[in-house]
């Protein structure tokens, strides 16, 4: 079974995760910021990944520590549930519409932590959410994911498709890069013997 369960707790959140990276989709958000449990329930069905997310943040602040906190969480549980990453595709992409947006993802399982993330919102703000979060949530994620996600915005001029767009697109490179190799599901996806 390759799930993770993660509890992370701050003097800014506490944080609570259950991943299944071979689910069907289901998904139980309470993150405290609405819209940030919109993006991790359209990332949960769109990747087929079973999903808990619960927290508990100082969202009276704002939802910077809320949204780092989790990003950082979900990595921790995606490198916790793949393991040594044997059998894994490794590698990812999707371009994916969302009306207006155009968005480019491409991951690589590699160990090594890198986001290239070239989106441009319009707006500061989708409702309460500060969208410059967005790129902290996925700079925490690839740093404890140990992975390289490239998020590229090819058009798009609506703040919410851009970004619901990105949770998508990231979440479908993932499902692809996570799922199991038929071909060598015993083999370690790399000339190194290790990721």
């Amino acid at each position: 079974m390759r799930t993770a369960q993660i509890i992370r707790t701050t003097t800014e959140t506490d944080i609570r995760i259950s991943l299944d990276l071979d689910g069907t989709g289901v998904y139980e958000i309470h993150t405290g910021c609405g819209f940030l449990d919109h993006m991790l329930e359209l990332f949960a069905r769109h990747g087929s990944f079973d999903l808990k997310v619960t927290c508990k943040g100082d969202t009276q602040v704002d939802d910077h520590h809320t949204t780092e906190d989790i990003g950082i969480a979900l990595g921790q549980a995606f490198s916790q549930a793949l393991g040594d990453k044997r059998g894994i595709r490794r590698y990812g992409q999707t371009i994916l519409p969302m009306d207006e947006a155009l968005i480019l993802t491409a991951v690589d399982i590699s160990g090594r932590a890198c986001l290239g993330y070239d989106l441009t919102i319009p707006s500061q703000k989708v409702g309460s959410f500060d969208t410059e979060l967005v790129q902290e949530f996925w700079l925490a994620f690839v740093r404890q994911c140990a992975c390289a996600l490239h998020i590229r915005q090819l058009a798009g001029i609506n703040s919410h498709h851009i970004i619901e767009g990105a949770f998508k697109s990231a979440a479908r490179s993932l499902k692809e890069a996570v799922s199991i190799d038929d071909k060598a599901p015993d083999a370690i996806p790399s000339t190194k013997g290790i990721l």
